[in-house]
């Protein structure tokens, strides 16, 4: 699994954060997908890295500018019980 995050320009509200969403899980069939305006940034978790030019066009369709992008392995925090895992 990996984290990809993304820096979106261009969002002003939560409307503008489901819109972004929204798009990249469509394009991508991705796991879980966060988009933060006041951050400027797409968070999205997926079983292996998505292809930054793509990921651009989808933002871009969208309305939205994409300026950045980094990739980072991830690992799902479980549930732990006493610092059991």
């Amino acid at each position: 699994m990996v984290k990809i995050t993304a820096t979106v320009e261009g969002m002003m509200c939560r409307n503008c954060e489901n819109h972004v969403s929204e798009a990249v899980k469509k394009a991508f069939g991705a796991k879980e997908v966060t988009s933060d305006h006041e951050k400027n940034t797409t968070e999205i978790i997926a079983k292996e890295p998505v292809d930054e030019a793509k990921l651009r066009e989808v933002i871009e369709e969208a309305g939205y500018r994409m300026t950045g992008m980094k990739c980072e392995p991830y690992e799902k925090k479980g549930f732990s019980l006493f610092g059991k895992k």
